[in-house]
């Protein structure tokens, strides 16, 4: 690991080798095994996963660790639960159970008001909170670049408040109320933004599913009314305090790397379906960017 190596990158310098990160390793116990020759498998106590997980990011040089914090626990249990997909390889993560606090009714998701639902912490407790996050990431990985951050930054956060279904439903029946939800819904989240500012960090991740794998799900025009001036926002403190802010969709979000850019962010995390080219081509002396590689290759070959 590098914690050199990893800022470098990030600062648009030239490190000796290129940086390395990795995603849901914890899913690939056979991996972890391999690499740190202490077997783990879906059966193993959650520390003994824990530490091979840590020994295995040690021992292969991943200098970039992703983490953010803010994120569905901080809805004060509002929300709805889809389920999830087998990802894991013995599918030990399949959940079937669906369920929501919500009644389908759609003027109460109209109304909703997060600033009197959600958690709301004074401004000096959550510098502490976000300086303690990145804090312990760092005193795991002390010579890699370590990070703080949200996960249910808007869309994120509308989705795990109602799932794809009501979603839709209420963005596709009224989209400026819906809209307006979201400016409310950003409000409320703005304040921790603020505080990630004052705090330790160096690094900031937002996270944010804004699209699907085939592209945005809505009217680009939605997004650029209600989703990325809050994301602007959201960034200008940051970058005042002179944090590095990192930006992350899954999906392909190609469509919007320039309202992206125009956020404010110092660089992308993008999967595969994302054009890495047009970012490299266009804001590759501006810009970092992490990922786009297929690993699935490894496995299964070409």
């Amino acid at each position: 690991m590098s914690y050199e190596d990893g800022w470098a990158a990030l600062r648009l310098e030239t490190p000796a080798r290129v940086p390395r990160m990795e995603f849901s390793l914890e899913y690939n116990h056979a991996l972890m095994s391999a690499i740190t020759g202490a077997h783990v498998d879906e059966k193993s106590p959650p520390e003994l996963v824990s530490r091979a997980y840590h020994d295995s990011m040690v021992k292969w040089n991943f200098d970039f660790q992703w983490r953010t914090l803010i994120g569905r626990k901080f809805l004060n249990n509002i929300g709805t639960s889809t389920g999830h997909a087998a990802y894991a390889n013995d599918g030990s993560d399949l959940d079937r159970d669906k369920h929501s606090t919500f009644s389908g009714d759609l003027e109460e998701v109209y109304n909703l008001q997060p600033k009197e639902l959600f958690v709301n912490m004074p401004h000096t407790e959550m510098v502490g909170m976000f300086s303690r996050h990145v804090g312990d990431a760092c005193n795991d990985y002390p010579d890699a670049v370590n990070m703080t951050g949200t996960y249910g930054t808007v869309i994120s956060g509308l989705l795990f408040l109602f799932g794809w279904d009501l979603l839709l439903e209420a963005l596709g029946t009224d989209p400026v109320r819906f809209g307006e939800l979201a400016n409310r819904y950003a409000q409320w989240l703005q304040p921790y933004f603020n505080a990630m500012a004052d705090s330790a960090a160096e690094c900031i991740m937002i996270h944010d599913d804004i699209v699907w794998a085939e592209g945005a799900f809505t009217h680009p025009a939605w997004y650029r009314e209600y989703v990325f001036p809050n994301i602007k926002r959201y960034i200008e403190p940051l970058r005042e305090a002179g944090k590095t802010v990192m930006f992350t969709s899954d999906g392909n979000y190609t469509q919007f790397i320039d309202d992206i850019a125009g956020c404010g962010v110092s660089g992308f995390v993008m999967e595969p379906a994302t054009d890495m080219a047009y970012i490299g081509e266009k804001y590759g002396r501006t810009h970092s960017f992490i990922g786009n590689a297929d690993t699935r290759v490894l496995i299964y070959g070409t």
